[in-house]
């Protein structure tokens, strides 16, 4: 009945390949357009990802000015506390504090940014050069943000990255840099105060660089340290003195704890990401994720992909009205073969699932070579989107159409079956011809 099928169609090959070219462009255009919003929700997903985890809440003491701030210090015991909730993976102390990097005739300020080798590693640092620190090392090392460079400026000539638009060209990896920790009594020795004493500078080895790239990372700026490696470092620097960003006593002593900037809590999965922040921000910490505006731009992404879908649907059903008037005029034309097959005591079944196979097979053709023009198309547009914002919606990426494998299977198998039940109608009206109206029929 396959064959029949298709002999049937070949015979009427010009009106058969017009309906299966309306097929065609219904599949293209429904394919395209939901490979749209694909690639719109992935490229806006590796994006956000680029800012930083989507799974990691950042948890921060409240404001110093808060009552309780000094009940909800960032310690060891609070770490141990987020470890054992439900859904969390990973907890990881943050020490972030101001630095500064002196190189020849340049001065850089810097963000120092230390926690353990493994929240190293949950940052996805591209490197580029070296490596990160690992535990192996023996003493304290540094790794440079690929932007860190910017932040270093000649204090003689004023010569900086945001005065000339040009980078100083800082060796990282076989220069001598040399690192103040004590950031106060620097700029105390800087002033007019002739009675300070500078502060003691230390050569801290660089172990790598992150990859270089025109792509904004929330890594960029940063240097980052082994967080067990630093704090032995900065008892050692600052003795009985303040560290710079750790609170003190009222009399203006330091404590003998050492107090985390943040804790990073890395949640299994981003469903469990809202119940855990807002958990830790009834306890009266300050909570943060990427999942909270993350779950907000999907959504709209969802209505995107919904109305890109939608005015693909159009053309489909264009293209179905299309097969219904092809099976109707072939009934038309074989009134007199459909009456000899019920004297013949052909079933009416048959007769409707001859006329089904039909336009089966018209949506199966249109649908493979609808595929196949949708992959030309999607890779013309990415491209000629090539690293652009081609749609206006603030996301760049090169591939802005992606056609999953899942997504060319279900286009074929759908358009099969909207050309099925377009074609339903007219099987109908062929099975209930009468035999007798049909033969005489000219």
């Amino acid at each position: 009945m396959l064959t029949n099928g298709a002999s049937n169609l070949w015979k009427r090959k010009l009106r058969s390949a017009l309906t299966i070219m309306g097929v065609v462009i219904g599949v293209a255009s429904i394919v395209v357009m939901v490979s749209l919003g694909l690639g719109l929700s992935q490229s806006m997903l590796e994006e956000y990802a680029s800012y930083g985890s989507m799974t990691q809440i950042q948890v921060e003491t409240p404001y110093s000015d808060s009552t309780n701030a000094e009940d909800l210090r960032l310690t060891d015991a609070l770490v141990a506390d987020f470890a054992q909730l439900e859904h969390v993976e990973n907890v990881y102390p943050v020490i972030q504090m101001p630095i500064i990097s002196v190189y020849g005739g340049y001065v850089g300020y810097l963000q120092l940014r230390a926690t353990t080798i493994g929240g190293l590693e949950s940052f996805g640092i591209d490197v580029g050069e070296g490596r990160l620190p690992s535990e192996t090392d023996d003493e304290l090392m540094f790794f440079y943000g690929k932007d860190c460079a910017t932040d270093y400026s000649n204090p003689k000539t004023g010569q900086d990255y945001w005065s000339t638009g040009i980078a100083p060209d800082i060796d990282f990896m076989g220069g001598s840099l040399f690192t103040i920790f004590d950031t106060n009594a620097y700029y105390s020795a800087q002033s007019s105060d002739s009675s300070v004493t500078p502060p003691k500078k230390f050569l801290i080895p660089t172990c790598g660089l992150e990859q270089e790239s025109d792509t904004y990372t929330q890594n960029s700026w940063y240097v980052f340290c082994d967080i067990d490696k630093l704090i032995p470092k900065l008892k050692q620097v600052f003795k009985k003195g303040v560290i710079p960003g750790q609170p003190t006593t009222k009399s203006g002593k330091p404590y003998s704890e050492i107090f985390y900037t943040q804790i990073l809590v890395d949640v299994d999965d981003m469903e469990n990401v809202a119940d855990i922040q807002e958990y830790i921000q009834d306890l009266g910490y300050n909570a943060y994720s990427n999942a909270e505006w993350i779950s907000s731009a999907m959504t709209s992404m969802g209505y995107v992909q919904a109305v890109l879908g939608g005015i693909g649907a159009v053309s489909l059903f264009v293209a179905a009205i299309g097969i219904t008037n092809t099976m109707m005029m072939s009934i038309y034309e074989r009134t007199r073969e459909i009456g000899v097959m019920k004297v013949l005591g052909c079933a009416l079944e048959n007769i409707r699932t001859m006329f089904l196979i039909e336009a089966g097979i018209i949506g199966f053709v249109g649908g493979l070579i609808g595929v196949g023009l949708s992959y030309i198309i999607s890779a013309i547009i990415n491209y000629v989107s090539n690293g652009s914002d081609a749609l206006g919606l603030g996301v760049t990426s090169s591939h802005l159409s992606r056609i999953p494998v899942w997504l060319a299977f279900l286009s074929v198998i759908f358009a099969v079956i909207i050309s099925m039940i377009a074609g339903f109608v007219p099987s109908q009206k062929a099975m209930k011809l009468s035999p007798l109206a049909a033969i005489r029929n000219e």
